[in-house]
């Protein structure tokens, strides 16, 4: 094997995670402007598309959904509380556990929300059958990586 060989593996044009990095800050880039008019971050945003789909979720549940961890979450649901998009109270059965629920209020935010994914697809420049097979890939790739077995 040559020199020049050996080292193709770490040339960053090589590498599936920095084009996957790169596209993932962007894509939530793009968001930003959006969600400014919603007085929203990106992850405050992804908490809401849960709470407008179940509209009241445990915290362990709405970590598994977002996949992000309880020291990430509770600021942000602390701003959702302050906001009135959403309540929290202890779970009488489980203490450590928050039954987060959606408001009035939070659910009406839904309506302004509900145009933003169209815009960031149209920004993507993909065909359907494309952007179908980025998400299903995606997702097999992070289901893979989260199993049990993955290194």
């Amino acid at each position: 094997m040559s020199r020049t060989d050996k080292y193709e593996s770490i040339k960053l044009n090589n590498q599936v995670c920095f084009p996957l990095y790169a596209c993932s800050k962007e894509l939530v880039s793009q968001y930003g402007p959006h969600l400014k008019k919603l007085g929203l971050t990106y992850t405050q945003y992804i908490v809401m598309m849960v709470m407008w789909e179940h509209e009241s979720v445990s915290s362990r549940e709405l970590a598994e959904y977002v996949h992000l961890d309880y020291g990430t979450l509770t600021p942000v649901l602390k701003r959702l509380e302050s906001a009135g998009y959403i309540t929290r109270q202890r779970d009488p059965h489980d203490e450590r556990l928050l039954l987060l629920s959606i408001t009035d209020k939070g659910s009406a935010l839904k309506e302004e929300a509900v145009k933003i994914p169209s815009c960031i697809a149209g920004r993507m420049g993909l065909t359907a059958e494309e952007f179908q097979t980025l998400y299903t890939l995606t997702y097999k790739a992070l289901a893979n990586m989260e199993s049990d077995g993955a290194v």
